[in-house]
């Protein structure tokens, strides 16, 4: 069985994984995977390359020839053309790539996986999954947090959240929720109690 996670920037879905992970559960990140069909000699790269190197100079690769993710998030989150012409080069192979290492961790025999994804709805990797969890913290909340992680003024950290899927609307897909708007015990709680409904359903399937 496959659970889908999921919830805005800043929200936690690598704090939940880990703590589904301390209950022996297995998970795919798709931003590990999303970084990897951008290294250096991956076809997706050589294509953002070629696009951007007439539009914009060469500033989306660094010295090193690796990617400026920095750089490419502000071309991509001012022009929407060019967030969805990324998204057709980088999607479909994110997609191949995930079902591979789920396949693989399904082989292994876990009573279920996870597939976390800050763009689990937005781009279809929700069909991939049984049952969709969403992690929702206040939008107030994860300006914040983004803000301090990522190193970006308050105006930039709300572009961001205002570029994504309205908090409402994912709730409204959930399966399932966890509020991380709490402290760590409340989360593991949280974790534990779906930890025991999703080992469950996986017996009946």
């Amino acid at each position: 069985m496959i659970i889908g996670v999921t919830g805005g920037i800043a929200s936690g879905k690598s704090t939940v994984a880990r703590a589904f992970a301390a209950l022996g559960v297995p998970w795919v990140d798709a931003d590990d995977v999303a970084r990897e069909v951008v290294e250096p000699g991956e076809p997706a790269l050589a294509e953002i390359a070629e696009r951007y190197s007439r539009k914009e100079g060469s500033r989306v690769l660094q010295e090193d020839g690796r990617l400026d993710r920095r750089a490419l998030r502000e071309i991509v989150f001012a022009d929407p053309a060019e967030r969805k012409w990324l998204e057709s080069v980088t999607h479909p192979r994110i997609r191949q790539r995930l079902v591979a290492h789920l396949e693989r961790l399904q082989a292994e025999g876990a009573p279920y996986v996870l597939l976390v994804s800050p763009l689990l709805f937005e781009s279809g990797q929700s069909e991939m999954a049984d049952r969709c969890l969403v992690i929702d913290v206040p939008e107030s909340l994860q300006i914040a947090r983004t803000a301090a992680r990522d190193d970006v003024d308050e105006n930039q950290a709300r572009a961001i959240v205002a570029a994504q899927m309205p908090r409402a609307e994912r709730l409204a897909r959930a399966d399932d929720v966890i509020d991380n708007g709490g402290d760590e015990a409340r989360l593991k709680a949280q974790v534990a109690e779906l930890d025991r409904k999703y080992r469950e359903l996986a017996r009946e399937r």
